[in-house]
Protein backbone atom coordinates (compact mmCIF):
# COMPACT_ATOMS: atom_id res chain seq x y z
CA UNK A 1 0.00 0.00 0.00
CA UNK A 2 1.52 3.40 -0.81
CA UNK A 3 1.31 6.02 2.15
CA UNK A 4 -1.03 8.72 1.74
CA UNK A 5 -0.24 11.68 0.49
CA UNK A 6 0.55 14.65 3.24
CA UNK A 7 0.25 18.09 3.11
CA UNK A 8 3.89 18.73 2.10
CA UNK A 9 3.25 16.80 -0.64
CA UNK A 10 -0.02 19.17 -1.73
CA UNK A 11 2.86 22.15 -1.15
CA UNK A 12 5.43 20.72 -3.06
CA UNK A 13 3.02 19.95 -6.06
CA UNK A 14 1.70 23.40 -5.81
CA UNK A 15 4.48 25.06 -5.26
CA UNK A 16 3.81 26.58 -2.51
CA UNK A 17 4.38 26.29 1.59
CA UNK A 18 2.83 24.21 3.90
CA UNK A 19 1.62 27.38 5.52
CA UNK A 20 -0.53 28.19 2.44
CA UNK A 21 -1.85 24.85 1.96
CA UNK A 22 -3.24 24.65 5.72
CA UNK A 23 -5.07 27.95 5.19
CA UNK A 24 -6.46 26.90 2.01
CA UNK A 25 -7.85 24.09 4.11
CA UNK A 26 -9.16 26.37 6.44
CA UNK A 27 -11.08 28.41 4.17
CA UNK A 28 -8.76 31.18 5.40
CA UNK A 29 -9.69 34.54 3.40
CA UNK A 30 -6.13 35.53 3.05
CA UNK A 31 -5.17 33.16 0.59
CA UNK A 32 -5.86 34.91 -3.18
CA UNK A 33 -7.61 32.68 -5.38
CA UNK A 34 -4.99 31.70 -7.77
CA UNK A 35 -3.33 30.11 -5.25
CA UNK A 36 -6.15 28.47 -3.82
CA UNK A 37 -7.08 27.01 -6.96
CA UNK A 38 -3.56 25.24 -7.70
CA UNK A 39 -3.75 24.17 -4.15
CA UNK A 40 -6.71 22.51 -5.22
CA UNK A 41 -5.89 21.31 -8.05
CA UNK A 42 -2.86 19.52 -6.59
CA UNK A 43 -5.14 18.03 -4.19
CA UNK A 44 -6.95 16.25 -6.54
CA UNK A 45 -3.98 15.43 -8.46
CA UNK A 46 -2.49 13.44 -5.61
CA UNK A 47 -5.78 12.36 -3.90
CA UNK A 48 -5.29 13.59 -0.78
CA UNK A 49 -8.22 14.16 1.53
CA UNK A 50 -8.53 16.38 4.25
CA UNK A 51 -9.51 14.53 7.89
CA UNK A 52 -10.78 17.42 10.03
CA UNK A 53 -10.89 15.25 13.28
CA UNK A 54 -7.23 13.61 12.30
CA UNK A 55 -5.87 17.59 11.80
CA UNK A 56 -7.07 18.28 14.96
CA UNK A 57 -5.53 15.21 16.42
CA UNK A 58 -2.19 16.78 15.03
CA UNK A 59 -2.43 20.12 16.36
CA UNK A 60 -2.62 18.29 19.50
CA UNK A 61 0.54 16.77 18.75
CA UNK A 62 -1.70 13.05 19.20
CA UNK A 63 -1.51 10.54 16.28
CA UNK A 64 -4.03 8.11 16.80
CA UNK A 65 -3.67 4.35 15.50
CA UNK A 66 -6.66 1.80 15.60
CA UNK A 67 -6.34 -1.42 17.39
CA UNK A 68 -9.24 -4.20 16.60
CA UNK A 69 -8.67 -7.52 18.73
CA UNK A 70 -10.61 -10.64 18.18
CA UNK A 71 -11.29 -11.90 21.74
CA UNK A 72 -9.73 -9.63 24.46
CA UNK A 73 -10.87 -12.40 26.62
CA UNK A 74 -8.33 -14.26 26.22
CA UNK A 75 -5.18 -13.11 28.08
CA UNK A 76 -2.91 -13.51 25.00
CA UNK A 77 -4.39 -10.72 22.93
CA UNK A 78 -5.05 -9.14 26.31
CA UNK A 79 -1.18 -9.09 26.73
CA UNK A 80 -0.30 -8.50 23.25
CA UNK A 81 -2.76 -5.62 22.92
CA UNK A 82 -1.39 -4.27 26.15
CA UNK A 83 2.18 -4.22 25.43
CA UNK A 84 1.34 -2.28 21.82
CA UNK A 85 -0.95 0.46 23.05
CA UNK A 86 2.16 1.05 25.58
CA UNK A 87 4.85 1.09 23.55
CA UNK A 88 2.67 2.98 20.72
CA UNK A 89 1.65 5.81 23.65
CA UNK A 90 5.85 6.27 24.24
CA UNK A 91 5.97 6.76 21.20
CA UNK A 92 3.11 9.81 21.58
CA UNK A 93 0.58 8.03 19.39
CA UNK A 94 -3.10 7.54 21.20
CA UNK A 95 -4.66 4.50 20.29
CA UNK A 96 -8.65 3.41 19.65
CA UNK A 97 -9.09 -0.52 21.23
CA UNK A 98 -11.85 -2.45 19.99
CA UNK A 99 -13.13 -5.71 20.92
CA UNK A 100 -14.80 -7.86 17.72
CA UNK A 101 -15.55 -10.87 20.12
CA UNK A 102 -14.65 -13.20 16.99
CA UNK A 103 -18.04 -11.69 15.40
CA UNK A 104 -17.02 -10.66 11.78
CA UNK A 105 -20.09 -8.08 11.67
CA UNK A 106 -18.84 -6.64 14.76
CA UNK A 107 -15.42 -6.40 13.04
CA UNK A 108 -17.00 -4.44 10.00
CA UNK A 109 -19.01 -2.19 12.36
CA UNK A 110 -16.05 -0.94 14.66
CA UNK A 111 -13.64 -0.53 11.86
CA UNK A 112 -15.81 1.63 10.33
CA UNK A 113 -16.21 3.66 13.28
CA UNK A 114 -12.38 4.09 13.78
CA UNK A 115 -11.85 4.96 10.02
CA UNK A 116 -14.72 8.26 10.31
CA UNK A 117 -12.18 8.68 13.50
CA UNK A 118 -9.44 9.57 11.75
CA UNK A 119 -7.37 7.00 12.24
CA UNK A 120 -3.54 7.03 10.99
CA UNK A 121 -2.96 3.57 11.05
CA UNK A 122 -4.73 0.43 11.79
CA UNK A 123 -3.79 -2.86 13.21
CA UNK A 124 -5.92 -5.85 13.34
CA UNK A 125 -6.07 -9.54 14.93
CA UNK A 126 -8.99 -10.56 12.66
CA UNK A 127 -12.17 -12.69 12.96
CA UNK A 128 -12.80 -15.14 10.73
CA UNK A 129 -15.82 -14.84 8.13
CA UNK A 130 -16.86 -12.29 5.54
CA UNK A 131 -13.38 -10.53 5.38
CA UNK A 132 -14.54 -8.26 2.41
CA UNK A 133 -17.12 -6.44 4.10
CA UNK A 134 -13.54 -5.27 6.76
CA UNK A 135 -10.73 -5.34 4.49
CA UNK A 136 -11.95 -3.78 1.68
CA UNK A 137 -13.21 -0.73 3.41
CA UNK A 138 -9.96 -0.01 4.65
CA UNK A 139 -8.71 -0.44 1.43
CA UNK A 140 -10.80 2.25 -0.09
CA UNK A 141 -9.74 4.45 3.03
CA UNK A 142 -6.27 3.73 2.23
CA UNK A 143 -5.15 3.89 5.57
CA UNK A 144 -2.10 1.50 6.21
CA UNK A 145 -3.00 -1.75 7.97
CA UNK A 146 -0.91 -4.58 9.39
CA UNK A 147 -2.86 -7.94 10.12
CA UNK A 148 -1.18 -9.57 13.52
CA UNK A 149 -1.44 -13.16 14.74
CA UNK A 150 -3.74 -14.38 12.27
CA UNK A 151 -4.15 -13.90 8.11
CA UNK A 152 -7.31 -13.99 6.51
CA UNK A 153 -7.13 -11.31 3.89
CA UNK A 154 -4.55 -13.00 1.03
CA UNK A 155 -3.50 -9.15 -0.04
CA UNK A 156 -0.62 -9.18 1.97
CA UNK A 157 1.04 -6.22 -0.11
CA UNK A 158 -1.29 -4.24 1.06
CA UNK A 159 -2.07 -5.64 4.46
CA UNK A 160 1.06 -6.73 5.90
CA UNK A 161 1.02 -9.80 7.79
CA UNK A 162 2.92 -10.38 11.03
CA UNK A 163 3.05 -13.59 13.72
CA UNK A 164 4.94 -15.71 15.99
CA UNK A 165 6.40 -18.66 14.05
CA UNK A 166 3.78 -20.79 14.51
CA UNK A 167 4.55 -24.04 12.90
CA UNK A 168 8.45 -23.84 15.01
CA UNK A 169 6.65 -23.91 17.74
CA UNK A 170 4.50 -26.89 17.11
CA UNK A 171 7.80 -29.09 15.67
CA UNK A 172 9.41 -28.07 19.27
CA UNK A 173 6.85 -29.00 21.21
CA UNK A 174 6.32 -32.60 19.21
CA UNK A 175 10.24 -33.26 19.33
CA UNK A 176 9.94 -32.86 23.04
CA UNK A 177 7.20 -34.69 24.08
CA UNK A 178 8.21 -37.64 21.20
CA UNK A 179 11.83 -37.48 23.00
CA UNK A 180 11.08 -37.56 26.30
CA UNK A 181 8.95 -40.99 25.68
CA UNK A 182 5.95 -40.50 24.15
CA UNK A 183 3.80 -43.06 22.32
CA UNK A 184 0.69 -41.59 20.95
CA UNK A 185 0.61 -37.71 20.96
CA UNK A 186 -2.66 -35.71 20.13
CA UNK A 187 -3.11 -32.81 19.12
CA UNK A 188 -6.35 -31.14 21.14
CA UNK A 189 -8.23 -27.97 20.25
CA UNK A 190 -8.89 -25.57 17.49
CA UNK A 191 -11.14 -25.11 15.20
CA UNK A 192 -11.23 -26.90 11.90
CA UNK A 193 -10.44 -25.03 8.66
CA UNK A 194 -9.04 -21.93 10.25
CA UNK A 195 -5.68 -21.30 8.92
CA UNK A 196 -4.02 -20.44 12.14
CA UNK A 197 -5.22 -23.83 13.64
CA UNK A 198 -3.46 -25.59 10.49
CA UNK A 199 -0.36 -23.74 11.31
CA UNK A 200 -0.25 -24.87 14.54
CA UNK A 201 -0.48 -28.55 13.68
CA UNK A 202 2.01 -28.21 10.76
CA UNK A 203 5.24 -28.66 12.92
CA UNK A 204 2.87 -31.67 15.01
CA UNK A 205 2.43 -33.51 11.72
CA UNK A 206 5.79 -33.58 10.45
CA UNK A 207 7.60 -34.65 13.62
CA UNK A 208 4.42 -37.25 13.66
CA UNK A 209 5.81 -38.33 10.36
CA UNK A 210 9.19 -38.25 11.18
CA UNK A 211 8.64 -40.62 14.18
CA UNK A 212 6.05 -43.09 12.13
CA UNK A 213 3.29 -42.53 15.04
CA UNK A 214 0.11 -41.86 13.59
CA UNK A 215 -1.50 -38.44 14.29
CA UNK A 216 -4.68 -38.03 16.05
CA UNK A 217 -6.64 -34.61 16.28
CA UNK A 218 -8.94 -33.53 18.91
CA UNK A 219 -10.37 -30.26 17.12
CA UNK A 220 -12.32 -27.79 19.52
CA UNK A 221 -12.76 -24.18 20.76
CA UNK A 222 -10.41 -22.45 22.22
CA UNK A 223 -11.49 -22.80 25.71
CA UNK A 224 -10.82 -24.00 29.14
CA UNK A 225 -14.42 -25.78 28.75
CA UNK A 226 -13.33 -27.94 25.77
CA UNK A 227 -9.94 -28.31 27.17
CA UNK A 228 -11.65 -29.97 30.16
CA UNK A 229 -14.19 -31.81 28.23
CA UNK A 230 -11.20 -33.11 26.32
CA UNK A 231 -9.60 -34.74 28.98
CA UNK A 232 -12.80 -37.20 30.07
CA UNK A 233 -13.13 -37.72 25.88
CA UNK A 234 -8.81 -39.05 25.73
CA UNK A 235 -9.07 -41.27 28.76
CA UNK A 236 -11.82 -42.55 27.93
CA UNK A 237 -11.67 -43.37 24.38
CA UNK A 238 -8.10 -43.31 23.47
CA UNK A 239 -6.42 -44.80 26.37
CA UNK A 240 -3.30 -45.27 24.31
CA UNK A 241 -2.65 -41.75 23.92
CA UNK A 242 -0.32 -40.35 26.68
CA UNK A 243 0.24 -36.77 25.80
CA UNK A 244 -1.29 -33.91 23.88
CA UNK A 245 -0.18 -30.68 22.24
CA UNK A 246 -3.14 -28.11 22.71
CA UNK A 247 -3.88 -25.08 20.12
CA UNK A 248 -3.82 -22.63 22.93
CA UNK A 249 -2.99 -22.53 26.85
CA UNK A 250 -6.34 -22.15 27.72
CA UNK A 251 -7.17 -25.51 26.53
CA UNK A 252 -4.27 -27.05 27.92
CA UNK A 253 -5.18 -25.80 31.50
CA UNK A 254 -8.47 -26.51 30.57
CA UNK A 255 -7.17 -30.44 30.08
CA UNK A 256 -4.84 -29.78 33.17
CA UNK A 257 -7.82 -29.63 35.39
CA UNK A 258 -10.15 -32.04 33.32
CA UNK A 259 -7.20 -34.54 34.28
CA UNK A 260 -7.43 -33.58 38.14
CA UNK A 261 -10.86 -34.21 38.23
CA UNK A 262 -10.14 -38.14 36.78
CA UNK A 263 -7.05 -38.62 39.11
CA UNK A 264 -4.94 -38.46 35.50
CA UNK A 265 -1.96 -37.90 36.98
CA UNK A 266 -0.16 -35.12 34.11
CA UNK A 267 3.67 -35.23 34.14
CA UNK A 268 3.38 -38.80 34.92
CA UNK A 269 0.74 -40.30 33.14
CA UNK A 270 -0.04 -38.23 30.73
CA UNK A 271 1.87 -34.48 29.23
CA UNK A 272 1.12 -32.10 28.42
CA UNK A 273 2.29 -28.62 26.16
CA UNK A 274 0.12 -25.06 25.88
CA UNK A 275 1.04 -23.05 23.32
CA UNK A 276 1.55 -19.17 23.84
CA UNK A 277 3.23 -19.03 27.50
CA UNK A 278 0.74 -17.18 28.95
CA UNK A 279 1.29 -16.04 32.39
CA UNK A 280 -0.67 -18.39 34.58
CA UNK A 281 1.06 -21.44 32.79
CA UNK A 282 4.00 -21.06 35.35
CA UNK A 283 1.62 -20.48 38.25
CA UNK A 284 -0.46 -23.60 38.15
CA UNK A 285 0.13 -27.10 39.30
CA UNK A 286 1.86 -29.11 37.67
CA UNK A 287 3.49 -25.58 36.18
CA UNK A 288 2.44 -25.87 32.47
CA UNK A 289 4.96 -26.52 29.40
CA UNK A 290 4.20 -23.86 26.72
CA UNK A 291 5.39 -22.81 23.74
CA UNK A 292 6.53 -18.86 24.35
CA UNK A 293 5.78 -16.96 21.81
CA UNK A 294 7.05 -13.81 23.80
CA UNK A 295 3.72 -11.91 23.11
CA UNK A 296 5.01 -8.78 25.01
CA UNK A 297 8.14 -8.56 22.76
CA UNK A 298 5.83 -9.24 19.35
CA UNK A 299 3.57 -6.12 20.32
CA UNK A 300 6.24 -4.07 20.57
CA UNK A 301 7.65 -4.94 17.08
CA UNK A 302 4.60 -4.45 16.30
CA UNK A 303 4.18 -0.96 17.35
CA UNK A 304 7.58 -0.12 16.36
CA UNK A 305 6.88 -1.30 12.67
CA UNK A 306 3.81 0.46 11.77
CA UNK A 307 5.49 3.61 13.61
CA UNK A 308 8.17 3.46 11.11
CA UNK A 309 5.74 3.02 7.94
CA UNK A 310 3.91 6.25 9.04
CA UNK A 311 6.36 8.84 10.23
CA UNK A 312 9.62 7.50 7.45
CA UNK A 313 7.43 5.35 4.69
CA UNK A 314 9.27 2.29 5.55
CA UNK A 315 6.33 -0.17 4.03
CA UNK A 316 6.98 -3.74 5.94
CA UNK A 317 7.80 -6.76 4.74
CA UNK A 318 4.70 -8.28 3.34
CA UNK A 319 5.53 -11.29 5.58
CA UNK A 320 7.38 -11.74 8.94
CA UNK A 321 7.39 -14.55 11.41
CA UNK A 322 8.97 -13.62 14.58
CA UNK A 323 10.90 -16.78 16.99
CA UNK A 324 9.35 -18.88 19.87
CA UNK A 325 11.10 -21.37 22.35
CA UNK A 326 9.65 -24.48 24.36
CA UNK A 327 9.73 -23.44 27.96
CA UNK A 328 9.56 -26.91 29.64
CA UNK A 329 8.02 -27.54 33.09
CA UNK A 330 6.13 -30.47 35.06
CA UNK A 331 3.40 -31.00 33.23
CA UNK A 332 5.46 -32.70 30.30
CA UNK A 333 8.72 -33.44 32.07
CA UNK A 334 8.31 -36.41 33.63
CA UNK A 335 11.13 -36.08 35.28
CA UNK A 336 13.09 -35.98 32.52
CA UNK A 337 14.71 -32.69 30.70
CA UNK A 338 14.40 -31.15 27.81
Amino acid sequence: MERRPTIVDVAREAGVSKSTVSLVLQQSPLVREEKRVLVREAMDKLGYVYNRSAANLRSANVGLIGLVINDLRNPFFTEFATSLQMALSARGYATVLANTDEDPAIQAQVVSAIIEHGVSALIISPAYGEESATFDAIARANIPTMQVLRKVDPRVETFPFAAPDYLSGSRLAAEHLVRGGAKRVAFVGGLEGRAVAQERMSGYFEVMAEAGIEPFVLSGRASRAFGHEAAAILTRDHPDIDAAICFSDLVALGLLSGCARIGRKVGEDFRIVGFDDIEECAQVYPPLTSVRCDIAGFGKDVASTVLDWLEDSQAPISEHRTPVELIVRDSSNGGLHA
